[in-house]
């Protein structure tokens, strides 16, 4: 069984903003996902960047990995830099 994260906030925003920070392409990104064991396809990869694509908790986890962040940075909210995460513990 594959387990999918719902995106109830685009994350997909701050998987864009890490690829540019790191000077990758989509294709680059791809290809070093796809040497980590994780099978995505360009568009699949492209609808994860623009919030309408499940992403899976292993596709999550190979990108904490290939950025070199914590996870929670996947969870900020870009237009507000609030800490997504840790609001919704608040509430």
């Amino acid at each position: 069984m594959t387990t999918k994260i719902r995106q109830d906030i685009n994350i997909g925003q701050n998987i864009r903003k890490h690829r540019i920070e790191n000077h990758l392409t989509q294709d680059q990104v791809i290809a070093k996902l796809q040497l980590r064991e994780i099978a995505i396809s360009r568009s699949a990869y492209s609808q994860m960047e623009c919030g309408t694509y499940n992403i899976r908790v292993s596709e999550l986890l190979a990108l904490v990995d290939l950025f070199n962040v914590p996870i929670g940075v996947f969870f900020t909210d870009t237009s507000s830099n609030k800490d997504l995460v840790d609001n919704n513990r608040n509430n």
